[in-house]
């Protein structure tokens, strides 16, 4: 798992990862998770669970048992993601988010939570307002044009630079 992407002149940047918060229960309306997320500051991916789980390596375990491997490592990568790697996320309006994660995986067993499937979650610290089309780096266009509804990472070269600079504009840092 990549922590950072290096730049030609050797400065790191922190992870990029595509959040798309898409449940694949074609029953939870499209978006509901991203608003859930936005809201409550948090990023997450789907896999409710029977039980309440302390630890990834439960989560893996039972994720694995309830839905399949491929469903697993999905978790596993978002699980182990670095604090501090930058994601971004698409709301219902086709509007780019970006965020930071700031915290470790937990489970969410709140009622809200199950209802957007969006019940493995880690702190994120969320800009206050999407970004227009043209200041979003391409790599990550070019990453949720791609489509799906998985957790990854955006490895374009130059997405982890563009990313963090568009990060410090909109920070005032």
């Amino acid at each position: 798992m990549t922590s950072a992407h290096r730049a030609g002149d050797d400065v790191e940047f922190p992870a990029v990862y595509r959040a798309p918060m898409r449940s694949r229960d074609d029953g939870v309306p499209q978006g509901l998770a991203v608003e859930r997320a936005l809201q409550i500051g948090v990023c997450g991916v789907g896999g409710r669970l029977d039980r309440i789980l302390d630890s990834p390596a439960d989560a893996l375990a039972a994720v694995d048992a309830a839905f399949d491997e491929r469903m697993a490592r999905r978790l596993e990568r978002f699980v182990s993601a670095p604090e501090g790697s930058f994601v971004w996320t698409r709301d219902v309006d086709g509007l780019l988010w970006l965020g930071r994660i700031a915290g470790p995986w937990r489970y969410d067993a709140s009622p809200e939570a199950r209802d957007a499937d969006l019940v493995h979650v880690r702190a994120c610290d969320w800009l206050d307002r999407p970004f227009e089309p043209a200041a979003v780096p391409s790599g990550v266009h070019e990453a949720f044009a791609r489509g799906g509804r998985n957790w990854q990472s955006i490895t374009r070269a130059d997405a982890a630079r563009l990313t963090a600079a568009v990060w410090e504009v909109r920070r005032g840092g």
